[in-house]
């Protein structure tokens, strides 16, 4: 969707579908399937920041996890640094999970307890065999003082430490295999309001300081706004929105995006802050409704919406900003 022609990461018509189990002996026909992502295609630039935003429920982590190789693809195609994933060989494809690395949500769940955080932080280094124990040890102690950490607490365990701390100490073990792209899901969600900020700024400056990239998946929009430069906007597994941050805010496309942007709290007007809400729950992706999967939510769904979906296409007026509605604003 960049037009430049090499992209770090390119993402083509992706899907991840997991078959559900029936519920009854009775059950007539095809076995169910969950579809946690349908047709998803973007791409991540070097040193850029593509944020994915949506409600809960809409697929955003499957698609973070399948990027990373935690959940197996159903159909389309992950390309990196140009060469498919699919088609690498086995040295090739090491490489590649050192140069795509996670932040996960939770940090107190992702670190190994019983490990000391000089452990954590040197267990991927000693799986991809890089560097001699005493050369681990000195990245550990290079890492640990980069996300602000002092030394000493890489012979602490991960209970001793605060969320934030943790989610500092899970970054630093991201940065090890010196990656090129992190997947960073909701990593502020599970943390203090006044800590996000921190952990935001940290996220910030080691992408100047590394040219990292991040696939920044997040509900909160003003963490987006101060870190992306390009949201993909997903609803029930499907892109509906890609655009440049500024555009984004400033002239969302879709009635889904409009919703999102109502909806984030404005400080000191009260009630009348409140924009419009989105009515209804999201649908199952078990049975995702036909054409535009928004249209029983959307306030300008006609007839068209039930039946066709629509594609990904420029807003009008607006090349880089892709919509997918058949009533553009």
């Amino acid at each position: 969707m960049s037009t430049n022609p090499s992209p770090l990461l390119q993402v083509e018509n992706l899907a991840v579908h997991f078959p559900m189990p029936r519920t009854s002996w009775f059950q007539r026909g095809p076995s169910p399937v969950l579809q946690a992502v349908s047709d998803v295609s973007f791409s991540i630039q070097p040193g850029e920041t593509l944020a994915l935003v949506g409600e809960s429920g809409c697929g955003k982590t499957t698609l973070g996890r399948a990027l990373v190789g935690l959940y197996p693809t159903t159909r389309g195609s992950v390309h990196f640094k140009g060469q498919e994933l699919g088609s690498m060989t086995r040295e090739q494809r090491q490489q590649t999970r050192c140069a795509i690395q996670m932040i996960f949500q939770d940090p107190y769940e992702s670190l190994n307890p019983r490990l000391p955080v000089s452990n954590v932080i040197t267990e991927p280094l000693l799986i991809h065999g890089i560097g001699s124990r005493s050369e681990r040890a000195d990245r550990a102690r290079e890492l640990i003082a980069q996300v602000g950490l002092p030394v000493d607490a890489l012979n602490r365990y991960p209970h001793q430490f605060s969320g934030g701390q943790r989610q500092r100490i899970a970054i630093a073990r991201a940065l090890g295999p010196e990656p090129q792209l992190i997947v960073a899901d909701e990593p502020l969600s599970a943390l203090d309001v006044s800590i996000q900020s921190q952990i935001l700024n940290l996220m910030s400056e080691l992408r100047e300081q590394r040219h990292l990239s991040y696939l920044f998946i997040s509900h909160d929009l003003s963490a987006v706004h101060h870190l992306a430069d390009r949201v993909a906007v997903m609803y029930l597994g499907r892109l509906v929105e890609v655009a440049a941050r500024s555009d984004l805010f400033e002239t969302p496309g879709h009635p889904y995006t409009r919703a999102l942007l109502d909806a984030i709290p404005r400080v000191g007007q009260g009630r009348r802050a409140r924009g419009r809400t989105i009515q209804g729950d999201l649908p199952s992706p078990l049975k995702p409704p036909t054409g535009c999967a928004f249209h029983p939510r959307c306030p300008k769904a006609q007839d068209l919406c039930k039946v066709e979906a629509p594609t990904l296409l420029p807003a009008p007026g607006r090349e880089h900003q892709l919509v997918a509605c058949h009533f553009k604003n």
